[in-house]
């Protein structure tokens, strides 16, 4: 799976419909309303890399009301709730 963070601009006066639309874009998995120098943050999961063109440039970039994109490749995951669920595979609740 090859995930992006994609920092968007939007106009002020559309960011929840912005938000809405991008939600239900193939490929976008989550849009965050944030607080800071953007927007909105959507995050992009595709299976092959050429995906990541056609969700970003092909889509994301033409909802009406997005002003600018700054899109993020990561490289690896890691994440504490991840791991957990990893080594909890199997059990019934250990408490």
């Amino acid at each position: 799976m090859i995930t992006a963070i994609v920092l968007i601009d939007c106009a002020t006066d559309s960011i929840p419909e912005v938000a809405e639309t991008l939600a239900n874009l193939p490929g976008v998995s989550e849009v965050y309303s944030v607080a800071g120098h953007v927007d909105l943050i959507a995050m992009v999961r595709v299976r092959e890399f050429e995906q990541i063109a056609q969700v970003i440039a092909g889509s994301i970039s033409k909802v009406t009301g997005v002003l600018n994109t700054e899109s993020h490749i990561a490289f690896r995951a890691y994440s504490q709730h991840d791991l957990e669920e990893a080594f909890a595979i199997g059990l019934a609740n250990a408490d």
